[in-house]
């Protein structure tokens, strides 16, 4: 087998147990940080610091019993979850988790694949996860779960124009849709942060909207809707709806962290002596030092800001959000034929 090819399979399974594993740990992280928000003492029974929590929580989902309504679209309730849990886990692909490792001279890049239209796979990918709640609402054949998929279905493209018009004043900058070359251009000089800053508060407002995280999580909404769009669903099927969001949650993360934070980048790497495996071992670890710092503020965010109202959150998305990221792209072509484009 071609090693190339080899590699990339390796680097693929890993990327996915990864994800896999660090969303499971999240929820055993949220609980602990609502604990101490809160005044409470979080999962401590299953293990030391019940850390065995997530484990007990996965055997759990597991063992209850599986339950389909009879009136339900027996095919698409199915389908659902599997297809919200397959998008989520198909955006990790295009970011760029270190510099490279080299094994016997020949030297591998940290990204499953580098396509120039990166930005643009990952707001597609993004863009069709919704279908899996909106299949799954409509399939349940419940008000409460159609309700909860219509929320979703127009709360992710409402906030998916702002996303991409603050996308745009990057590439406008950055004249580029590979997230490999926007995290490479972030080697030397300042993190894109500093000259977006707009553009990163409205992509990250977005990125809560997208992952249906507090304070917009309207679609699952228990106090109106029970619990939405996944209202009918038990077992593991429910945990696939609910793994995906964290799972969403880590990929948003990466994502800013790699285009506004200087993905696996980080100050005077070069000037350190650093080369080779070391040097992209440590910046893997920055990496996902950035990562969960991203995830805190997620998990702050939840538990200390209330759930906005359904005008609220659409008057936010149209009537501010939609006009700022326009206003972003103005001042960003005005400040480039101004300074000059950046590098």
């Amino acid at each position: 087998m071609d090693p190339i090819l080899l590699y990339k399979i390796i680097l693929c399974v890993v990327v996915f147990a990864v994800s896999l594993g660090i969303a499971a740990y999240m929820t055993w992280g949220e609980r602990k940080l609502a604990a101490i928000l809160q005044d409470r003492v979080g999962p401590n029974r299953a293990g030391p610091f019940g850390l065995l929590q997530p484990i007990a929580d996965g055997i759990k989902m597991f063992m209850k019993e599986e339950m389909i309504p009879g009136a339900s679209n027996r095919f698409l309730f199915i389908l659902a979850p599997c297809f919200f849990m397959l998008t989520a886990c198909m955006t990790g692909v295009v970011i760029p988790w270190g510099g490279g490792i080299t094994i016997d001279g020949v030297t591998y890049p940290m990204q499953i694949t580098d396509i120039n239209i990166g930005l643009l796979y990952l707001l597609g990918v993004v863009s069709i996860g919704v279908y899996g709640i909106m299949i799954g609402g409509w399939a349940s054949n419940n008000k409460y779960s159609l309700m909860g998929a219509l929320r979703a279905s127009s709360q992710m493209i409402s906030y998916e124009v702002a996303m991409g018009l603050a996308l745009i004043a990057l590439v406008m900058m950055t004249g580029t849709l590979s997230l490999g070359e926007i995290a490479r251009q972030q080697d030397e000089g300042l993190a894109y942060v500093v000259y977006q800053p707009l553009g990163f508060l409205i992509f990250i407002i977005c990125a809560f909207a997208e992952t249906n995280r507090a304070p917009f999580d309207l679609p699952e909404s228990e106090s109106e809707l029970v619990g939405g769009y996944h209202t009918e669903y038990s077992s593991m099927k429910l945990g696939f709806f609910l793994f995906a969001e964290y799972i969403n949650m880590f990929i948003s993360s990466a994502v800013m962290a790699t285009l506004y934070f200087g993905g696996y980048n980080f100050p005077f790497q070069h000037e350190l002596g650093l080369e080779g495996n070391t040097l992209s071992i440590i910046q893997t670890v920055v990496l996902f030092a950035k990562i969960l710092i991203f995830i805190f503020i997620f998990m702050w965010v939840r538990w200390t800001l209330p759930r906005f109202r359904y005008d609220q959150l659409m008057n936010l998305g149209w009537k501010v959000l939609l006009p700022l990221a326009l206003a972003n792209i103005f001042f960003t072509g005005i400040g480039m034929y101004l300074f000059g484009k950046l590098g």
